[in-house]
């Protein structure tokens, strides 16, 4: 293994890329904490995120009746009690499909149901969702709020990481200053051999290669680092292809922190691109085969699937 500049600096020019909040995808936004829904008017319906073996914990202020639930089968779970519901979908379901589902509800007083749309998120699930039919109670307006400030403040210590990484020294200086490279440099690997697409696919590869950083940090004992996946694709579909998003998922279906998917720019079809996709992880969680999924901002359902994907073993120390 030897230092390859080049590749430090496509890792550097992916932390220093602005990110396009501007840009609206077709993909439901997911809360992460306790969402609160108010569901006291009749014909309401609520977009709910779901994705393959996450659990969906659904809990009322009211004791249900009974659930529609389309395509039950491909359900791993479905669960129902007093006044609770989870949901465990299976990978029957395809990203961006939206499942319809109604609950209804024993008192008989308005609204007798409610109805929701399961939307598959291609890696997010909402956990825990609280839906009231009566006014909610003070105790919980003030957790709500607390949740709200604690993911603020969440936000705010990203964004000043963000700031920090991308405000002071770029290039090989600034990887080094951010300890984002260990002694060893950074580690390249040519992948298009190894890298296969789904059938099915819209973006038919030219270029694939990975890229390894030992960082100057641990955690748990492991020396984490971080992960570039560069792509060269070739928009084979009819309609123009933005990245929205991406995950890596190993052979265990766990999935790998992915921090930023680089640029943002449209590829008309049959027009050539690039994509950058960032990961941060552990040494052990580094190791093995992984398949790359890409989702697109113009909401293709399915979403691009790369299999194959590996990165170089641990550059010298």
């Amino acid at each position: 293994m030897f230092a390859l500049p080049s590749a430090a600096l496509v890792g550097w020019t992916l932390l220093a890329a602005p990110t396009d909040t501007a840009a609206q995808s077709a993909l439901p936004v997911c809360e992460m904490g306790t969402r609160h829904l108010e569901a006291d008017a009749p014909g309401a319906v609520f977009e709910v995120c779901i994705h393959p073996g996450l659990s969906t914990n659904l809990f009322f202020d009211s004791k249900l009746a009974h659930v529609e639930l389309a395509g039950r089968e491909r359900f791993r779970v479905v669960l129902q009690g007093e006044n609770a519901l989870t949901l465990v979908p299976t990978e029957a379901l395809e990203d961006g499909e939206r499942v319809p589902m109604t609950v209804h509800f024993q008192d008989g007083a308005a609204p007798a149901s409610v109805t929701f749309w399961l939307a598959v998120h291609p890696s997010q699930a909402e956990r825990q969702v609280e839906v009231t039919r009566q006014p909610r109670t003070l105790a919980s307006h003030r957790q709500g709020e607390r949740q709200a400030r604690a993911e603020a403040r969440q936000c705010r210590e990203e964004k000043a990481r963000v700031q920090a990484e991308c405000a002071g020294q770029m290039g090989l200086t600034g990887l080094i200053a951010h300890e984002l490279m260990g002694k060893g440099g950074v580690a390249s690997k040519n992948i298009i051999g190894a890298v296969t697409a789904r059938p099915g696919n819209t973006l038919q590869l030219l270029s694939a290669r990975s890229y390894r950083s030992d960082t100057e940090r641990t955690e748990g004992g492991q020396t984490v680092v971080r992960l570039i996946v560069e792509l060269m694709p070739w928009n084979k579909g009819e309609t123009p292809w933005t990245p929205a998003g991406a995950v890596l998922v190993g052979s265990t279906h766990a999935e790998l922190k992915v921090l930023g998917v680089w640029p943002r720019e449209p590829m008309a079809p049959d027009e050539k691109g690039r994509v950058v996709v960032e990961v941060e992880a552990t040494e052990n969680e580094a190791r093995g085969t992984f398949t790359l999924k890409l989702w697109s901002q113009e909401g293709n359902a399915r979403g691009e699937l790369l299999d194959g994907v590996t990165f170089p073993s641990a550059p010298f120390r």
